[in-house]
């Protein structure tokens, strides 16, 4: 099987881009689906190899052919490997450079955004923190229509919380 490399930049134009490439007549836009998780490696999912934890859903769409063997993070922290994710930035030029309360704000631009604009139905499963609450950095300012799980910043780093961000809108 070819594999093909690209750059972030490169992934994040061409989704946003998504919407205009559509064929001729077709009318619906393409499926995009995020996934992030912090911490895991290669072999840590059961298609490579991995044995102690089930990952079912990793292992069925890598069984259907979508098998995920590059990957880059912005960083070696969280926060900013997110800011980096959602803004298309390296970390030396977004505005999260630690795992310090510094949220985004209404002047960074990011793919969710980019995303709402061309129609689509944003979401997010688990953890944010990449804004705290009455910031601009929360989910839903940053194009995020809805959550199901957000980062609460008066609970420890990594305690989810099921939280509706529209109640902090």
């Amino acid at each position: 099987m070819a594999t093909t490399t690209m750059r972030r930049r490169e992934f994040l134009a061409a989704m946003a881009a998504a919407p205009f490439l559509r064929a001729q007549g077709e009318a619906r836009k393409p499926n995009i689906l995020f996934i992030l998780v912090d911490d895991l490696g290669y072999g840590d999912v059961g298609c490579f190899g991995q044995t102690k934890i089930a990952t079912p859903n990793i292992d069925s769409m890598a069984a259907e052919g979508v098998r995920f063997t590059d990957s880059y993070a912005g960083s070696a922290i969280c926060a900013p490997s997110r800011c980096a994710l959602m803004t298309g930035m390296h970390s030396g030029h977004g505005r999260i450079r630690g795992n310090e309360h510094s949220p985004l704000t209404a002047a960074d631009s990011t793919v969710a955004q980019l995303l709402r604009q061309e129609g689509y139905r944003t979401g997010l499963i688990g953890k944010w923190g990449i804004g705290d609450i009455g910031t601009q950095g929360m989910p839903n300012p940053q194009g995020v229509r809805r959550v199901l799980r957000v980062y609460r910043p008066d609970l420890r780093a990594h305690v989810l919380s099921a939280v509706d961000v529209e109640q902090y809108h």
